[in-house]
């Protein structure tokens, strides 16, 4: 079972609509679904809010360090906490997925994520992921511009749908019924 849901992002109003921040979005929309807010705790570096909405206690926790620096905040929540690796989510933008659509997987590499990069070698590569599509640029040398600029109005539109959809499905993350999840998931396009 998931007990901390991460969404990785760029802290401040100079990144909050840009494509980094999909994480972000997931999770302001879950905190909004289920009627949390959340609040800054610095000796975590993050802003978190907990909710029973699922049944157990689960931590959104959103990690105020930079994308790249998210170990920073992660390592220490899930050691202060002792929370496993296969109790945490991770949601975060995925350059190789179309916009509107979201993967979801078990455990593995960084894949280039510099997120994924800095969190793996103090919790290990065993965590759950919530892969945001935000498409790729066509070429690598524009990845930075494209990651730190704003999807356009039809991507921010799939988006959006299916950060809804990723909700929906939450109840079903947290509670270890990833097939179901994946099902889901994988089947759907929201463009």
């Amino acid at each position: 079972m998931i007990q901390v849901i991460f969404g990785l992002g760029n802290p401040g109003q100079d990144y909050k609509n840009t494509r980094h921040n999909a994480g972000f979005w997931y999770l302001e929309a879950l905190a909004d679904y289920v009627g949390v807010d959340f609040k800054f705790e610095k000796k975590f570096k993050a802003e978190v809010a907990q909710t029973g909405y699922f049944g157990d206690k689960v931590w959104l926790v959103k990690p105020q360090t930079y994308v790249n620096r998210s170990g920073q905040s992660v390592i220490p929540f899930t050691q202060f906490y002792r929370i496993a690796a296969n109790q945490v989510l991770v949601a975060y933008d995925e350059l190789d997925i179309p916009p509107g659509t979201a993967k979801f997987k078990r455990g593995g590499g960084h894949g280039g994520h510099n997120g994924l990069r800095d969190i793996i070698p103090g919790l290990g590569p065993d965590f759950k992921r919530l892969r945001i599509g935000i498409g790729h640029p066509g070429d690598k040398h524009k990845v930075t511009p494209w990651v730190l600029g704003r999807p356009s109005e039809n991507d921010a539109i799939s988006i959006g749908r299916c950060l809804d959809q990723c909700v929906d499905v939450t109840s079903a993350m947290i509670a270890g019924d990833d097939e179901k999840v994946m099902q889901i998931l994988h089947t759907v396009d929201n463009k």
